[in-house]
């Protein structure tokens, strides 16, 4: 639903360039792949990412279609893509008889039908302006919210399904702040200069699509300023994005007359009504502070301007459906200034997302039949198998642990669920009418179909054979309220790991994906959660303690780094992550070390390293990353993961054993005096 700013998946992906195709691979295909990547004038003491990566980054240019490129996701999310594209041309040319594929071939196609697209122009959007125009009153603002955010539109606040966190066992409305054109409340209330231009350019860009709808310049830059002045007081009470992590202060559930007695005068009972919902009662506020300020705005603010406010976030919710003009123009500020991208992606790429989006378990069937082998189950399971057994014999060593806190956090890793590659069960889109009236209405109809799916839920039994990824998906993530770790099967294949990898390179890459997403269950946020998924305190208060001391070692440490001047990493927002991904090292190597005892087999794989060696070069070499300036910047901003280079050195500068591999002297940048250690 419209807003969804409370996130309970924590994700992470990793390695290399080879192909999708899970071909054999030589021994010197393997070498090749690896030695090619590393730097050898750099020394991997001093600077571990150029080491690992620096040749790889001199000879990959950033393609004028990306802002950011991996050797990575971005590899493999095109070689996805492309594979997408044949299935989804050959449903368009070749529907047949099966209604998903007919559906899927549709969609597509009314998307690639640019013709159709210009030719009905801004019309689609008059019946939006219409209901806003009518607007005469807070009770009639509060129920056209309701129907725009069916429609996927970021108006004022957002709200969804999720397990109430007492109870993870029943799903409750979620409502949360929200409202905003920018990527993050910083942006308005910060005296960065370089947010600050981001925020003028901003404010032209409103103005240029209220000029594309028909207005004068003198007019659209009039209704921009008005725009931005309730998007600014939206800004000054909506909490910081790190203080958005706490699921202590998100849970602040209330009952229906609760949310009257918050904010009396919207019109809670409208806005339900107009959303499908109306008998929904359990609902958390995750930001109270913010819905009384919401009030305050709805209240003193002229009818008027509330309803410029709603127009253009009405134009921006369906830029990507309109015309190229204001596609274009939704490109050249949120692609090319904000996120330093050279040129919009080619119409065949937005169409295969804008598919994905609206039938995502549809082609993830399709997918997983040609991609997912078999074999890559059982593999997955057994690499999961060792990296929770060297995660359960490091707690013994943790002084900072008390055994019967300890025991709990065991009692966590045994109940802890897997899903590898695709849902036992498929989602039904029977439901989905997907039509000849064109892009725009199909991409509507999908929304609002989305919606229904999701707002269905609560109050409903949590169904856990849900997925939150689609199988295609180059990711993982873990949940805290389901306590579960899941891996799509587009992550489960090469480079993440391949049969004839060595074990230092599926250890060091798909290993620490594993360990990541275990150690979130233990993060700061993923340790509140108890085995069963509550929110709720099952530590020794002693040992809570003395884990925030080191946590709080992590955000000093990770603040440290800066993408430039002004653009440092934000420690507490990336506080999760970083520790996840210092576990996830840690705990991928010690399994690669019981691996080894266990097969005899320490023989060197790559001729050059050590196997020790190659582990941590396996690492560094899934985020060999190329980004632009201006992308970096906002990554640092919004972004709960630290940059590419960061999730590199941070770990390994924290792992002894990384130092050992590579006999850095004690001082050098890589190998600290004094070192972080949580799990």
């Amino acid at each position: 639903m419209t807003g969804r700013l409370i996130c309970v998946a924590l994700a992470l992906a990793a390695l290399a360039g080879a192909p999708l195709a899970a071909q054999d691979l030589s021994h010197e295909e393997i070498s090749e792949s690896v030695l090619s990547a590393i730097d050898k004038t750099a020394d991997p003491c001093q600077d571990f990412y150029r080491y690992a990566c620096g040749s790889w980054i001199d000879a990959t240019p950033l393609p004028s279609d990306q802002p950011r490129w991996t050797r990575s996701f971005s590899v493999i999310r095109e070689a996805n893509r492309e594979f997408i594209r044949e299935l989804l041309e050959d449903a368009a040319a070749n529907p047949g008889e099966d209604e998903n594929r007919r559906k899927v071939g549709a969609f597509y196609g009314s998307c690639m039908d640019t013709e159709a697209t210009e030719a009905r122009g801004a019309e689609p959007l008059e019946p939006f302006f219409a209901k806003i125009a009518a607007m005469n009153d807070v009770g009639s603002t509060t129920k056209l919210t309701g129907e725009l955010h069916r429609a996927g539109v970021n108006a004022f606040f957002g709200g969804g399904a999720l397990p109430d966190f007492h109870n993870p066992d029943l799903n409750i409305f979620f409502i949360s702040q929200a409202g905003l054109g920018m990527p993050d409340r910083d942006y308005y209330v910060s005296d960065d200069e370089k947010k600050m231009e981001l925020l003028a350019e901003y404010e032209k860009h409103v103005a240029r699509m209220f000029g594309l709808l028909g207005e004068d310049a003198e007019t659209a830059a009039a209704n921009a300023e008005r725009v931005l002045a309730v998007e600014t007081r939206l800004a000054e009470v909506s909490r910081p994005r790190a203080e958005m992590r706490d699921p202590d202060k998100l849970y602040n559930k209330i009952d229906l007359a609760g949310l009257k007695e918050l904010s009396p005068s919207l019109d809670w009972d409208a806005y339900l009504a107009a959303i499908g919902y109306p008998k929904i009662t359990q609902i958390n506020v995750a930001t109270p502070e913010f819905f009384e300020e919401l009030e305050k705005v709805a209240l003193d603010t002229d009818g008027e301007i509330l309803q410029t406010y709603l127009r253009w976030h009405v134009v921006d919710r369906f830029a990507d459906q309109l015309p190229d003009a204001f596609a274009d123009a939704n490109f050249e500020f949120y692609g090319q200034k904000l996120r330093g991208q050279q040129e919009i992606q080619p119409r065949w790429k937005r169409c295969v997302s804008a598919t994905e989006d609206a039938l995502g378990e549809v082609i993830g069937k399709l997918y997983v039949a040609e991609k997912f082998a078999g074999s890559s189950k059982e593999v997955a399971l057994e690499m999961i198998g060792d990296i929770f057994t060297a995660f359960e014999s490091g707690l013994p060593e943790l002084a900072w642990m008390d055994d019967t806190t300890r025991g709990r956090a065991m009692e966590k890793v045994a109940t802890l669920n897997q899903k590898i590659g695709y849902p036992d069960e498929w989602r039904d889109y029977s439901g989905l009418v997907v039509g000849d009236e064109g892009y725009f209405v199909n991409a509507l109809t999908s929304t609002e179909f989305e919606f229904d799916y999701d707002a269905a839920k609560i109050e409903k039994p949590v169904n856990r054979n849900e997925w939150g990824m689609t199988p295609q998906m180059v990711n993982a993530y873990y949940n805290p309220l389901w306590n579960e770790i899941a891996f799509p099967a587009g992550i489960m294949q090469p480079p993440f790991f391949h049969k004839d990898f060595p074990a230092a390179i599926n250890y060091g890459g798909m290993g620490g994906v594993i360990g990541h997403e275990l150690t979130h269950g233990f993060d700061d946020q993923g340790r509140k959660f108890a085995p069963d998924g509550q929110l709720k305190e099952w530590w020794e208060p002693e040992v809570a303690e003395r884990f925030e001391e080191r946590a709080q070692c992590v955000d000093d440490f990770y603040s440290n780094y800066s993408v430039a001047e002004g653009a440092s990493v934000n420690g507490k927002l990336t506080l999760g992550e970083n520790i996840g991904d210092i576990g996830g090292v840690k705990e991928a190597y010690v399994a690669l070390k019981a691996l080894q005892a266990r097969t005899g087999d320490t023989t060197p794989a790559i001729d050059g390293l050590t196997d020790d060696q190659l582990f941590f070069v396996s690492w560094g070499q899934v985020w060999c990353t190329k980004a632009s300036d201006e992308y970096q910047r906002m990554q640092v901003t919004t972004d709960p993961h630290s940059p590419a280079q960061f999730r590199v050195m941070g770990p390994l500068t924290m792992n002894p054993a990384f130092a050992e591999a590579f006999s850095c002297e004690p001082g050098t940048p890589m190998a600290p005096a004094e070192r972080c250690e949580v799990w």
